[in-house]
């Protein structure tokens, strides 16, 4: 039997909504058939796309849907209107932190479901004021935790609970890549502009820490403290417009996170950075048996046997080539989008079907670590999240 599911996709004009969200997660279901349920039903997946830009949106619905699935899908502008369609069973929300509140309390208070990207506000009061309201109206929520389904920390994941690491010692890691400013029109800037004023909620530390908390979280547990600092290393940048604007929020972070284990984890930040690793993102956990770096995608690892004995002598060429001691785990051909995962085990709960940890809940955990790493930044000192989720 078939079931179906309506789902307004708010922001979908967005780069994350457009391409992760929509493209490569809802549309990739409708074109798969639909969401296999354990009962033996397939759930579908109807979607009405919501945004201000009517001839991005038209774009999408007509050409981009058309082009993937065989047929165009519904759009509106009006985001109030489609909230209150009694066919509308799940709200979901990828457009700026600033108006998400606002978004989820809507969509809360017509008994809808609602799914969102992170951050899902600001502050943490913000945060946990938007747990309560969705628990307290007893809707089905959940936030955004991509990260977790990419192969290369799934990997990390397999080798920790396999024991290859021994005891964790500690954690480190890279993120970022240069984020061109605009100047030269040739090339043009690859993120949006409100993402580098604090004023419309950007920031690397509001926007990354959220993704930081939750890994480690899932790795290695709790985090208990962070000590951090921030930087904007771009003064001045181009927007939409053409037009020069002052970056007033963080583009660069640097962050050290005490878990409550006592292991200790190290991470760059930085849209202000080139690259000269394996990913845009690598992560790389040492153990006392052994160590790994997980990129997005692939992991390599490199046991006690394999482990070089490097002699400090600065006087002659280096002797040793560094990456041949690693080596390569197998690809895993049936990973899927990591976007499309999370939604699907959504939209199955929405159906009835398993539970979702990652609620809203889970998101406020994300915003009060960003929140401390903030006011690390700015009062030069160790901040322990837990402590403002309590007050």
């Amino acid at each position: 039997m078939e079931r179906k599911l309506t789902v307004a996709l708010h922001g979908v004009t967005g780069r994350m909504g457009t391409n992760q969200h929509f493209l490569r997660s809802i549309l990739a279901i409708i074109k798969q058939g639909g969401v296999p349920l354990a009962n033996g039903d397939t759930l579908q997946v109807e979607p009405i796309l919501v945004a201000r830009e009517e001839a991005r949106l038209r774009q999408l619905a007509q050409e981009a849907a058309v082009q993937e699935i065989g047929r165009a899908v519904e759009f509106t502008t009006d985001l109030d209107e489609v909230i209150a369609d009694s066919r509308v069973d799940i709200v979901f929300d990828s457009a700026s932190t600033q108006v998400r509140p606002s978004v989820v309390r809507k969509a809360v208070e017509q008994g809808k479901a609602i799914y969102c990207e992170k951050p899902i506000a600001i502050d943490v009061a913000e945060a946990l004021a938007l747990a309560d309201c969705c628990e307290q109206a007893g809707v089905k929520n959940g936030v955004v935790q991509d990260k977790l389904w990419l192969p290369g920390i799934r990997c990390l994941r397999m080798l920790r609970d396999e024991g290859f690491f021994g005891k964790i010692l500690s954690v480190r890691g890279e993120f970022g890549y240069w984020v061109f400013t605009g100047h030269d029109p040739a090339r043009p800037a690859q993120r949006p502009s409100w993402n580098y004023r604090a004023e419309d909620g950007g920031g690397i530390i509001i926007d990354m820490f959220c993704h930081w908390q939750y890994v480690l979280n899932d790795l290695l547990g709790p985090i208990e403290s962070v000590l951090a600092h921030a930087a904007i290393d771009i003064p001045e940048r181009i927007d939409e417009q053409g037009q020069p604007y002052a970056c007033t929020a963080d583009d660069a972070a640097y962050a050290i996170f005490e878990m409550a284990s006592g292991v200790t984890c190290q991470f760059n930040c930085s849209w202000s950075t080139r690259v000269r690793r394996d990913d845009l993102l690598t992560i790389q956990v040492d153990g006392t048996h052994g160590s790994a770096v997980a990129g997005l995608r692939d992991c390599w690892v490199q046991d006690s046997e394999s482990t070089p004995k490097p002699v400090w002598n600065p006087d002659v060429p280096q002797p040793l080539n560094f990456y041949e001691g690693w080596r390569k785990l197998p690809a895993d051909a049936g990973d899927d989008n990591a976007f499309k995962i999370e939604w699907e085990l959504f939209l199955k709960h929405v159906a009835g079907e398993g539970d979702f940890p990652w609620s809203l809940r889970a998101g406020a955990d994300g915003v009060a670590l960003a929140q401390a790493g903030l006011t690390s930044a700015r009062e030069r000192r160790w901040v322990r999240p837990h402590e403002l989720l309590s007050r």
